[in-house]
Formats: structure tokens, sequence, C-alpha cells
């Protein structure tokens, strides 16, 4: 539930803060999300991930859709990648690994700031 609940408002933050703030930006409001949330490795490498990946696929098409304006099919072509969906998909893995390093980094630094007990070892 945590998974999904993260993933959800991870994309809902790109959403809402990308147009105003930069790309770094938000990179660092999704990591102090994480950090917040608690989520461990893996749940939170993924679940930020697919909310920035998703966030930035929806947005791209978004935009796309609403301008039809050919400018995306012709980056696509100079790029070399042949076609718009191509463009697409490489800024959907682009969000993915922002997002999924940027809640890493959250996580991570949580676990460094978490008190470890100093008496592990005495049996009393």
């Amino acid at each position: 539930m945590k998974f999904i609940l993260f993933t959800f408002l991870t994309a809902l933050l790109v959403v809402v803060f990308n147009p105003f703030l930069h790309y770094w930006s938000v990179m660092l409001l999704i990591a102090i999300f994480a950090a917040l949330v608690g989520n461990r490795g893996a749940g939170a490498f993924f679940a930020g991930g697919l909310g920035m990946g998703l966030a930035w696929l929806g947005q791209s098409l978004y935009i796309s859709t609403v301008s039809g304006s050919p400018l995306p099919q012709k980056m696509g072509e100079l790029m070399g990648f042949g076609s718009d969906i191509a463009l697409f998909a490489v800024t959907a893995v682009l969000g993915f690994f922002l997002g999924a390093f940027s809640a890493l980094t959250g996580s991570v630094f949580r676990r460094l700031l978490k008190r470890k007990p100093d008496n592990i070892y005495k049996g009393y």
C-alpha cells in the first residue's frame, strides 16, 4: 500500500511542481518526500521512478496532443529515433531514472540519520 501511495504522490508532486521548478528542484522534493515517508531501498527506487517516469510520459503526450505540433516527430527523426514514440519512451526512461535515484537518495539519507542502539552487545 505504501508503494502505490508513494508512486501516486510522487507523480502528483511532479505534475504540480514541474511547471514552476527546475527538474533538479523536483528531484530534491522527491528525495525529501522519500525520506519523510520512509520507504526502504528497492521500494523507494521503483516507486519514485514509476511516479516521475509516468508523470513525464503523461506530460509529454499531453503537450504533444494538445498543441498538435509536428515538433516531436521532427525531433525524433533528427535524433535518429525515427518517430516521436521513441522520443516519448526516452523521456519516460529518463524521468524514471531521475525519480528513482532521487527517492533512493532520500531513503538512504533517512537510514543514515536513524539512531542505532548503543548497548546491542550487553546481555542485560
